[in-house]
């Protein structure tokens, strides 16, 4: 039976996979005869009904939905009318029975819903693919959320992603943009990402972590999970009233100007991914809400990345770059951050990028900004199409602050988000400067100078004794052992080849002077032979000459400037 329904769902991805091959989104996919006969079940769409595509998207269920969240923070693979509707999708499914719910509570927390709550409300506050919310109170009166975790959900994901994961590693062996773009590495990641979604306990961590770093900010506000409430399928946290920040009334707009709530997100933000290495991978309008007391509440931090200092770093050298319009600095750093591909054009993204950071860093008007996020997001599409595969935490911070700046900008449409990016960084990069400075860093320092001047003497003696008794060796491990040799048993053939076309031409003239005996064209046989064989091998070897040089050719017309 799970078999039968395994074999149904592939064919159920494989018809969607099909019925838009020729939007932009799957070129390259080889078609077998099987998936032909497919095909002709499956009408194709044209490339120019990206809500359809959609629409079709979230009818496969909540990990193509997640999919198609994935997909919209990638221009590299997504044509722009698809990105834009990608990023419409709306997460809003049909809610799960309020029995299984309560099912669901009472065996996770371990006694029943009338023990653990003074008031539960079996209307759900939200629905979504991956849970849904419900509004209770505490016994004590507190009033609190309660999220939920979609029975069986956990088993649904994995066997949608085992599918994806299979698909995507026969196009990475048998297709160009499979190599190109690495699918079994993005459903890798996001399968990380997905098991980090639906572990609340780790969202519950999440809360904490950012309550704590967020704490000098007066107008942030994030609720915070109750432990005993809390499990990996159930999290319990306070209760947030307030207005989402799209449909702030214009009045109150009037009355409390919330520039300075705006400026503070964004912020705490560039605090969170630079300083703390933490990405909120989906601060989109619906997840921040605006309090009564004119703060701003954050919360479903789900999807949260976590960045090591190094990739922090490169980040922070980049958007700094950026900002300044230091094109040579973004592609530099861009390109070690990426992965090159066998056909990567060096030169090619390099003046792109250069184009690129030029349009924004000449744009001076706010109202005209080329926006921060709609940068990093293009570098990763100029990246591929020059053969440079973008590293997924580019992505990321791009699609953050692209949603990050629709916040902004809702809360206060007047607000120059680059003036506030580039301030803060510059702050950030003097801060992170005199950090270097404290006493801790000055003495782990000087302990690593004192490190070295007492070994130097002694590496130095043994670096003389080595060049004294004549062992020095110098190791390059730039070139590849096994194709040097194939190189070199390529030439050694031709040579042995044409020794051997040589001696049969010799053979030939020598044998062409005797007398009786069979003939051929004139000749005695034998130097017949020789002549028609030597033919043969020299055309074979001239042929084989030729090719080689044509790829030759070919491959320094790929080699960057």
């Amino acid at each position: 039976m799970t078999e039968s329904i395994s074999l149904s769902r592939y064919a159920q991805i494989g018809a969607f996979l099909l019925r838009y091959r020729k939007a932009g989104l799957f070129n390259g996919l080889d078609l077998d005869l099987q998936e032909a006969a497919l095909a002709q079940e499956a009408d194709p769409v044209e490339s120019g009904r990206p809500e359809q595509f959609v629409d079709d998207l979230e009818a496969l269920g909540p990990t193509f939905i997640k999919v198609g969240q994935a997909l919209s923070t990638r221009p590299d693979m997504v044509p722009p009318a698809y990105l834009a509707a990608l990023e419409r999708m709306q997460d809003d499914v049909a809610p799960v029975p309020v029995a299984e719910v309560r099912a669901m509570i009472e065996a996770e927390l371990g006694a029943r819903i009338g023990v653990l709550f003074g008031s539960f409300d079996d209307q759900p506050l939200a629905a979504g693919s991956m849970a849904q919310v419900h509004a209770a109170t505490l016994r004590d009166g507190r009033e609190v959320v309660v999220k939920v975790q979609r029975p069986h959900i956990a088993q649904t994901l994995r066997e949608d992603l085992a599918i994806l994961e299979k698909l995507a590693g026969a196009a990475d062996r048998l297709t160009d943009m499979g190599r190109r773009y690495g699918f079994a590495d993005w459903v890798h990641e996001l399968r990380h990402s997905l098991a980090n979604e639906i572990n609340f306990a780790l969202e519950a961590d999440n809360l904490r972590r950012f309550a704590a770093n967020l704490h000098d900010y007066q107008h942030l506000y994030v609720p915070q999970p109750l432990d005993n409430f809390t499990t990996e399928r159930v999290l319990t946290m306070d209760r947030v009233r307030g207005i989402k920040v799209t449909h702030v009334p214009p009045v109150r707009r009037m009355e409390h100007p919330l520039q300075q709530q705006a400026q503070e997100l964004l912020r705490a933000y560039l605090d969170q991914v630079f300083v703390h290495g933490l990405v909120h991978a989906d601060p989109h309008p619906g997840n921040v809400l605006l309090m009564d007391d004119q703060r701003l509440a954050l919360f479903d931090l789900g999807m949260v990345a976590r960045l090591p200092p190094h990739t922090r770093q490169s980040l922070l050298k980049l958007m700094l770059g950026a900002i300044g319009g230091n094109g040579d600095q973004v592609g530099e750093i861009s390109e070690s951050m990426g992965t090159p591909l066998q056909d990567f054009r060096h030169s090619q993204y390099r003046r792109s990028v250069d184009q690129l950071v030029s349009g924004y860093a000449g744009l001076h008007d706010a109202s005209r900004a080329f926006s921060e996020g709609r940068l990093i997001l293009e570098l990763t599409r100029v990246g591929a199409a020059c053969g440079l595969r973008p590293p997924p935490e580019l992505t990321i911070l791009g699609k953050t602050l692209l949603n990050l700046e629709a916040v902004t900008t809702a809360l206060d449409p007047t607000l120059d988000t680059r003036a506030v990016v580039e301030q803060h960084l510059q702050q950030m990069m003097r801060h992170q400067a005199l950090s270097s400075l404290s006493p801790a860093n000055l003495a782990s320092e000087w302990l690593d100078l004192q490190e070295l001047a007492r070994r130097t003497p002694q590496h130095m003696g043994a670096i003389l004794r080595t060049l004294a008794e004549n062992r020095l060796r110098v190791r390059i491990d730039g070139l590849e052992e096994s194709r040097m040799m194939e190189s070199l048993q390529k030439i050694a053939n031709r040579i042995a080849t044409g020794v051997i076309v040589a001696a049969l031409v010799i053979g030939a003239a020598l044998t062409a002077r005797m007398q009786g005996g069979a003939s051929l064209f004139g000749l005695p046989i034998l130097s017949a032979l020789f002549i028609i064989v030597a033919a043969i091998l020299g055309a074979g070897l001239i042929l084989s000459a030729l090719r080689r040089d044509r790829k030759v050719d070919r491959a320094a017309d790929r080699t960057p400037d």
